[in-house]
């Protein structure tokens, strides 16, 4: 099991001018340690992840609050005892989307329940620490490898999903 922050915001892929405020969420869900050949092992996951962004600009202020159910495929390297090196792709599925609209002529919400058709591939590096047997310490990296366009509006600069998480693994032996 692992809870933890997220902090978020995105990237232009293109455009190194693009910038974008980061947005502070939570990702949970389940962990596994498959060994393979010490000290390799699959580390695969399923989690529920935050992600988001907000612009500020002359006319005021958008913010897009998205959920996702992640599916980390990790190669978990132990380096040294209680210290571990992940690496390998992410599978991202988009379920939800919330715009906000700030202006001076009010706020304006929109809701967006998303399909599974807006998926994207990502990719991770991260560590973790083992405090003990059962707990462990994460901090991981992850960004979008594909543009991530849920509209068809050719307007919208080539964004990119990037996440810096911390949190907290608990392994249940």
């Amino acid at each position: 099991m692992a809870v933890g922050l997220n902090v978020s915001n995105t990237v232009d892929a293109y455009n190194s001018n693009y910038s974008s405020s980061s947005l502070a969420g939570w990702h949970a869900g389940l962990t596994f340690d498959v060994p393979i050949i010490y000290p390799l092992s699959f580390a695969p996951e399923v989690l529920f992840s935050q992600k988001g962004y907000e612009v500020n600009d002359r006319d005021g202020k958008f913010t897009q609050r998205t959920n996702y159910i992640d599916v980390p495929l990790l190669a978990k390297f132990r380096v040294v005892r209680g210290f571990n090196l992940l690496v390998g792709p992410q599978l991202t599925f988009l379920t939800s989307t919330k715009n906000t609209y700030e202006s001076g002529l009010g706020t304006s919400v929109d809701h967006i329940d998303n399909d599974a058709s807006h998926s994207y591939v990502a990719g991770v590096v991260g560590v973790s620490f083992d405090i003990n047997r059962n707990v462990e310490i994460r901090g991981r990296y992850n960004i979008d490898l594909g543009e991530n366009r849920p509209y068809a509006d050719q307007n919208l600069p080539d964004y990119r999903n990037q996440v810096w998480q911390i949190g907290l693994g608990f392994k249940f032996q």
